[in-house]
């Protein structure tokens, strides 16, 4: 029951307060993330230097929740800070309200401005359609990573668990990109993201589909998610678009070049409409699974 309670708490903190303004120790942590990747990511070996940073730079944080949430009477507590500064589902949806805004007054400099503050491609060329697509798939695939990923590791590994799995979301991040830079050094965090990720992505695609409309979404899915580079975004991308009856993919330019992705979903083009029920959709998600955990922490209780 402790678990429940430590999930609500922070849900509600989240609801209530949003993101520190200042100081969030995962802020500080990319700091030390590219401080050690400027120094180590040289020369012969970076592959293994790669795997090394990652085990230091994840293993100490762990090791430490896991040891604070050990101390008698301290342990729900630790738990429900550590999970209200990994989950950021206010942050999502305040990163989406920015662009919808601009995009519905049609501003699409600004809302091409404030969608490259959610995503890795280059905003400069996109449309109104461009735009929203994007802002789509970022919303959906933080839905799974910073929000129901971070859920699910706290309840089946605890703090130790969380902390883990949020620090090396946010390495794959910072250094998982098929680059001449990163290729090498940021292999171990691809796949380590990619494995830890594997349980979460499918069990938010079937969340988004219960969400939404679930026939097109697992229709979706089914026929769609397995032609994403990644098997995991692909799966809670097309359950994703199906759900809201969206067309996700297609071309998009990242670190200066053009990528030719799959087609996602089906319907037309989406617009800033559908962004924001792209956050409803993430938002009931979040919900259910809290009615879940509570339930589920009183009935073995």
């Amino acid at each position: 029951m402790t678990t429940a309670l430590a999930v609500l708490v922070a849900v509600a903190a989240d609801a209530l307060l949003g993101e520190p303004g200042r100081g969030h120790p995962l802020a500080a942590f990319g700091r030390l993330a590219d401080a050690v990747e400027r120094h180590w990511n040289r020369g012969p070996g970076r592959r293994w230097r790669g795997l090394a940073a990652l085990v230091v730079l994840v293993a100490v944080p762990a090791a430490a929740a896991g040891w604070l949430a050990a101390l008698p009477g301290l342990g729900w507590a630790v738990g429900a800070v550590l999970l209200y500064l990994a989950i950021g589902a206010r942050s999502l949806g305040e990163h989406a309200t920015g662009v919808v805004a601009p995009l519905a007054r049609g501003d699409l400099a600004a809302a091409r401005d404030a969608v490259g503050r959610m995503v890795s491609r280059d905003p400069a060329a996109l449309d109104e359609a461009g735009v929203a697509r994007a802002g789509i798939e970022s919303v959906l695939e933080n839905g799974a990573d910073a929000v129901l990923g971070a859920l699910f590791w706290f309840v089946l590994a605890g703090p130790a668990g969380l902390v883990a799995y949020r620090l090396i979301n946010t390495l794959d991040a910072m250094w998982g990109y098929r680059t001449e830079r990163f290729r090498a050094f940021g292999w171990a965090a691809a796949r380590a993201d990619d494995l830890l990720n594997w349980p979460v992505a499918r069990l938010t695609a079937a969340t988004y589909a219960l969400a939404g409309d679930c026939e097109r979404a697992l229709t979706c899915w089914r026929t769609q998610g397995g032609h994403w580079k990644s098997p995991n975004a692909g799966a809670v991308m097309a359950a994703g678009a199906g759900a809201l009856g969206v067309g996700l993919g297609g071309p998009a330019r990242y670190h200066g070049a053009s990528e030719d992705r799959p087609a996602l979903g089906v319907g037309g083009e989406p617009g800033a409409a559908d962004l924001r029920r792209a956050v409803a959709l993430v938002r009931r998600g979040l919900i259910g699974w809290v009615v879940v955990i509570v339930l589920g922490g009183w009935l073995l209780a």
